[in-house]
């Protein structure tokens, strides 16, 4: 609005200035003489400088007309070409400046605007790869996605302009949602440019969408060797890609080869705990106990994990509950004082009935840290120790208003996850999910860790040397579901 006054001042101005300035030349009576041969002429002021105007004109008329007579006479000469390069000369100066107009345009949002003079632009300049880019864009901007692909398409047709063409058909099946031909595509335009970062982030992407985690290895491989990627951060990707793909292996019952990806994926990234979890796995059916033993204490060291304590459990499926707690020491060493750590081996505690040792391995953590899963814990220990109903109904109040505790919990999005996944389910990020307390955690556990079966086996035991009164595992698990059922009763 301010400029559209301001434009409009200044030509009132300018109008005002002409009027004066003509009005002072007639009131100066002045004149100009002018002799021609014998004929003399005497213009007022008025008359002069309309005279000069025509004047100017003349001589720009006159200099056209040499230029053509000149490129008539090269054209007379053999020169085929003189007499076009004359008419094109003024033409390209038109597509040149309706091109900027266009790119001007464009870069101002009016994609109205930037499509008229792209078009323009195409009619006086022989330069399809930028004009149909131009109109392209133009049309995106503009909404018109029929004719931006039409353009698109003559731009693959171009070597010059063919990366461009994939480029933007690869943003409308994308916007599409036609993952299969956007990958297609997204192939294509990496091999034109196997080093441009954003098609290769787009292919990777595309890859991880669509399940190809071979091919998503190659893109990461690439990334690197570009430089577009750091060594550790590759290392990491690639093991999660590896655990990916021995995940795929296991679904289509191939366990060779998804016991290979899965011990790739530990060698990748020791920490990666899913990883390290199936790796072990698959050194147990390898009937190596002692490697896969290796493997979980050295994920436990870095992270410990729920899913790890129970990998460990597997390597001796048949010990008893005492023989489990003694074997487990050794995983607990590498990282003794960890909330996990404690809260597994009051687990073990509690299936090989020693309650006291239970209490003393979880300590003040109920009430330093609580979460759903301590508070179960304490309800097991009291009632494995006689304590009335009315204290066991208490812990297992508390844990349906406490923290759940350590979760797989998205860093972009906060997104929980009920198990670990390579692509948040909310953002699509990759290698976003961790394994940390989310910041709104209340309610039980979803990993329900603490049915203590799932971690520690129920061992066979004779039933005639169980005493008759005491707390079994079976029991254990029975006091959470009954503890639930009389609180929902109570409420």
């Amino acid at each position: 609005m301010f400029w559209t006054l301001l434009k409009i001042l200044v030509f009132v101005l300018l109008v005002v200035a002409i009027a004066f300035g003509a009005g002072e030349l007639m009131d100066s009576g002045q004149t100009v003489g002018l002799r021609l041969a014998a004929m003399e002429f005497e213009l007022g002021p008025v008359q002069a400088a309309i005279a000069l105007l025509v004047f100017i004109f003349a001589l720009w008329l006159f200099i056209k007309v040499m230029a053509f007579l000149m490129a008539t006479l090269r054209f007379l000469n053999g020169d085929e070409t003189a007499i076009s390069r004359f008419f094109m000369i003024n033409r390209e100066k038109r597509g040149i400046e309706a091109t900027i107009d266009g790119l001007l345009a464009l870069a101002e949002g009016d994609g109205k605007r930037a499509v008229a003079k792209a078009q323009k632009a195409e009619k006086l300049l022989n330069k399809p790869v930028l004009t149909n880019l131009l109109i392209a864009q133009a049309s995106e901007l503009k909404g018109n996605r029929d004719q931006a692909k039409e353009y698109y398409k003559r731009l693959v047709t171009d070597e010059r302009g063919r990366f461009a063409g994939v480029r933007g058909l690869l943003r409308q099946k994308i916007e599409e949602g036609d993952t299969d031909t956007a990958l297609k595509l997204a192939q294509k335009a990496f091999a034109l440019r196997p080093t441009h970062a954003d098609t290769q982030d787009t292919l990777l992407k595309l890859q991880n969408q669509t399940g190809d985690w071979r091919g998503a290895r190659k893109t990461l491989q690439e990334k690197t060797r570009a430089g577009t990627l750091p060594r550790d951060v590759y290392k990491r990707r690639d093991a999660v890609l590896a655990l990916q793909e021995a995940r795929a292996h296991a679904a289509s019952g191939n366990e060779i080869r998804m016991r290979e990806a899965a011990i790739e994926a530990n060698r990748l990234s020791p920490d990666l705990i899913p990883a390290a979890a199936m790796a072990a796995r698959a050194k147990i059916a390898e009937n190596s106990a002692r490697a896969a033993a290796k493997v979980i204490k050295k994920a436990w060291a870095v992270q410990p994990h729920p899913e790890l304590a129970a990998a460990y459990a597997e390597i001796e499926p048949k010990e008893t509950p005492a023989q489990r707690v003694k074997r487990f020491e050794a995983l607990f060493s590498a990282n003794s004082d960890h909330d996990e750590t404690r809260l597994t081996k009051a687990e073990l505690l509690i299936a090989a009935e020693d309650f006291p040792g239970a209490r003393r391995a979880l300590g003040d953590l109920a009430e330093a840290r609580p979460t759903a899963r301590a508070m179960t814990i304490m309800a097991a220990i009291e009632r494995g120790e006689g304590s009335d109903d009315a204290v066991v109904r208490g812990w297992l109040t508390r844990a349906l208003t406490v923290s759940r505790g350590p979760q797989w919990v998205c860093s972009n999005c906060q997104h929980i996850h009920g198990t670990w996944v390579a692509i948040c389910d909310n953002c699509d990020g990759f290698d976003t999910v961790a394994w940390d307390t989310p910041p709104d955690s209340s309610g039980s556990s979803p990993t329900r860790t603490e049915m203590l079966p799932l971690i520690v086996g129920t061992p066979s035991k004779p039933a005639e040397d169980q005493a008759p009164d005491s707390t079994t595992d079976a029991e254990v698990i029975d006091i959470t579901e009954d503890g639930k059922e009389d609180e929902k009763a109570e409420k």
